[in-house]
């Protein structure tokens, strides 16, 4: 299990440090289908640990403002979905939320070009609490708005942002004795796969243009949005 685990988060890390995003996308299927009672716990941790990986060397171009403004809103709209959870059908919620990324990818394929300013990063951090809190993917709408600036900033932003994301739900599972200190241990142990998947993704940055990055992200986000549709189809 642990082999598997590692050869896992290796290719997931891989993928967050050269796109910016993709560690839960790629290591939560395999985590859950190897090791269901670690979840959601160590995705949680890994999902912290892994974006400070990465700051470490990108945080000169973190969009600080940005994040002062979609940080407070998603706490908003993480209430407003644990309210979501327990009121509405999962089904219907997660193939809103796919058809809707959806959308947004397609809009963007179509060169439609959001601003990056108070209100954009306001929804998204809103939006992005909703979704992440009701469907486990919260990372497009953000992804999404930041597509257009540069790589590091893309993944610096996101990554602190991420940070954040993961500390909130911690928390959260925390309050509720929910949480396993095996499970630190064992994501803190497998840090140095995710630091070997992100000293891979440095060598692959050299090598692949600034427009393969942005294309990349925009497949990851339209993959997430298939993979909650037929999530949520399955269940009707």
């Amino acid at each position: 299990m642990v082999a598997v685990l590692v050869a896992t988060l290796v290719v997931a890390a891989g993928v967050q440090g050269l796109i910016g995003l993709g560690l839960g996308l790629v290591s939560a299927p395999v985590i859950a289908l190897v090791a269901p009672e670690l979840m959601p716990d160590l995705m949680l941790w890994l999902a912290a640990i892994m974006p400070l990986v990465t700051l470490v060397r990108e945080h000169h171009e973190i969009d600080w403002a940005g994040l002062g403004w979609s940080l407070p809103t998603r706490v908003l709209g993480t209430v407003l979905g644990v309210v979501l959870v327990t009121s509405v059908p999962a089904a219907g919620l997660g193939i809103a939320v796919g058809l809707m990324v959806l959308l947004s990818v397609g809009l963007s394929v179509r060169a439609v070009e959001v601003p990056v300013n108070v209100r954009t990063l306001s929804v998204a951090g809103f939006v992005s609490g909703v979704t992440g809190t009701a469907t486990s993917i919260g990372g497009p709408p953000m992804a999404l708005l930041y597509q257009h600036r540069s790589p590091t900033q893309i993944r610096s932003t996101l990554g602190l942002y991420f940070v954040a994301g993961a500390a909130l739900s911690l928390t959260g599972l925390g309050i509720a004795g929910a949480l396993e200190l095996s499970t630190l241990l064992l994501a803190l142990a497998l840090v140095p796969a995710l630091v070997v998947g992100f000293a891979l993704s440095r060598l692959l940055d050299r090598r692949v243009p600034r427009r393969h990055i942005r294309t990349g992200m925009l497949i990851l986000c339209a993959v997430s949005a298939v993979v909650v549709l037929v999530r949520s189809l399955s269940t009707l």
